[in-house]
Parts: structure tokens; sequence; C-alpha cells
């Protein structure tokens, strides 16, 4: 039987979008032109998931440029994979505040291969954006920042969800990162039928910006919301 770990690695391989975007957003997709962000990704699926195991799913916004935007796995930059999960990175050095928090959160859950076991971690799109801002620079873009791309992306990112949820999801609950995904979640799941309820949880990113000092109380919350709190 096809592992969950195959069937992740099979979806990142033919993970490309061929519409056409508006002029000032590009698509970030890390598979693209670096060989070796293949083989980390594989490397880390088959560690953690070469199994047949459910899972329960976390669900993210869309990978960001320091993150999954660089590694192919969400919320883990190269400093967590090379020292936390111990699989090197040769080609790329990122740091990540809000991977700082995830792996803070997963060591406290019980370390990577108690929640890996556990959880799946992935956005409502799989493929992230960068947009072109006032001074000309490029920087991260959310799926729903723009209303043309959310509608460009809408069947897209519906037909890639879907075949995540094959890879052997847990549908009675989603666990969504952020406040705003959650609202564009819960339309779209109300209308695809994807999960049979949804729960939110702070974004690592607002936490790590805005509530750095209450990092602990998050963890707490985190913990009791996926699992009931554990000493």
């Amino acid at each position: 039987m096809e592992t969950f770990a195959e069937k992740v690695i099979q979806f990142n391989r033919q993970l490309s979008f061929s519409g056409e975007l508006p002029e000032h957003i590009r698509i970030l997709n890390p598979f693209e032109n670096n060989p070796e962000i293949n083989r980390i990704s594989e490397q880390f699926y088959r560690k953690y998931y070469g199994d047949t195991s459910s899972r329960k799913m976390i669900i993210g916004i869309n990978p960001g440029r320091l993150g999954s935007g660089a590694t192919d796995i969400p919320f883990t930059d190269t400093k967590r994979l090379t020292e936390v999960c111990q699989i090197p990175v040769q080609s790329v050095n990122t740091h990540e505040p809000s991977s700082v928090f995830v792996y803070d959160m997963i060591r406290a859950y019980g370390g990577v291969k108690r929640f890996y076991k556990d959880f799946y971690i992935h956005s409502i799109c799989p493929l992230g954006f960068v947009v072109r801002n006032s001074k000309n620079n490029w920087v991260n873009c959310n799926y729903y920042d723009d209303k043309e791309l959310y509608e460009i992306m809408y069947d897209f990112m519906v037909a890639s969800f879907r075949k995540q949820l094959e890879f052997g999801i847990d549908r009675e609950t989603g666990y969504v990162l952020g406040k705003k995904n959650l609202s564009f979640i819960r339309k779209i799941n109300e209308k695809e039928k994807f999960f049979d309820r949804l729960v939110v949880l702070e974004h690592p990113r607002y936490i790590v910006q805005y509530k750095s000092k209450e990092s602990d109380l998050y963890i707490a919350k985190y913990l009791q919301i996926l699992t009931g709190y554990r000493d």
C-alpha cells in the first residue's frame, strides 16, 4: 500500500499552475529549478510520514518565501530542518520567525516524530505568491489579498486540496491558521464539504510579530485545541 509520504511526494512533483496571473503577481513554486529542495522535501516526508496512518490537518494560507517557499515543508525553515529534523541543507539558508514558534510548539507536544505522526500541515493554496510593491520590490502575497488572484486560483486550490485529503486526512475537524484565512476557508468548506467542522488557531506569524512575549500561552492554547493539554 502506498504510504502517506509517497502520496505527498507525488503530489509535490506534479504541482504546477499554468494559468495567467495579474502582471504584478508571480507564482512561488519551491520545486522549480532547485533539485536539492526536491531531495530534502522527499527525505523529510519519508522520515516522518512513511506509513499509512491517517493525520489531522492544520491548514495554512500559502507558502512564504522563507519558510515552505524555500523548503516546501510548511513552517519549516532550513535552520529547523537542519537542527531539529537532522536534514542538512546546502544550497540555501533561511530563518523564519514563524518556524521558531511552530517548532517550539512541536517540542512541547512531544517532538517531531510524535507531532508529525498525528498531524499534516499544508495550505489551502499549495503554491505561494509574491507581489510587486510600491518600492518595486517583490514581497509575500496571500491568496486572499487580491480579489482577482483569488478568483483565478479558486478552482486550482479546490482541486489541489481534494488531492491532499486523499493522502489519509481525518475529515472530522480541520485546524485553520489565521482568522482571515478561516473566513475564506469557511466559505469554501460550505460549498466543497472538506471537513465536518473548522477550528481556528492564531497564525504563527501574528503571534511572533505581535504577541511574542505571550508565546508560551499560545503554545498552551495550541496544545489544548489540537489534543487537550499535555503536562
